[in-house]
């Protein structure tokens, strides 16, 4: 008899998400974190890093992506799955579309900023997607940080 562990869920994932959104917050980001998962193995992480590059485009999903390409080599990402603690905006949106993610799970939704608002039909075709896992951590993580602004 093996002790084989029970493979990882969305919500393990997403806590590892967190675990990034954290560390933005940390370094006082906007505190949204993300993972690459292909193949049941974490291939990126990334969290926000606009501040530190001075750089618009360095949104947590940006920087996971392009990890992510590099680590499996090749700039389509349809095995695998990106977990982001916020709904992903239209920049990111199309990023997503472009790699041909085969899977998005995110947590909170963004109403005011969110693609499902601007370009609700911007991702791939064949791209699955999950949204509200750990929606109630990064919501609170979100208002904890703008609160801290304020």
């Amino acid at each position: 008899m093996t002790c084989d562990a029970e493979p990882m869920n969305d919500i393990d994932y997403m806590k590892q998400a967190l675990i990034e959104a954290k560390k933005a917050y940390s370094e006082d980001e906007v505190p949204i974190g993300a993972i690459v998962v292909c193949k049941g193995r974490i291939v990126a992480r990334a969290h926000n890093l606009t501040e530190m590059l001075n750089d618009v485009t360095a949104h947590a999903e940006m920087q996971a992506i392009t990890a992510a390409a590099t680590a499996v080599g090749g700039k389509y990402l349809n095995d695998c799955t990106l977990y982001v603690t916020v709904e992903p905006c239209p920049m990111c949106a199309g990023a997503i579309a472009w790699s041909q993610l085969g899977k998005l799970v995110y947590g909170a939704a963004d109403e005011k900023r969110g693609y499902r608002r601007y370009a609700p039909d911007v991702l791939h075709p064949k791209t699955e997607v999950i949204a509200g896992v750990c929606a109630e951590e990064a919501t609170e993580l979100m208002k904890s940080f703008f609160n801290s602004k304020r």
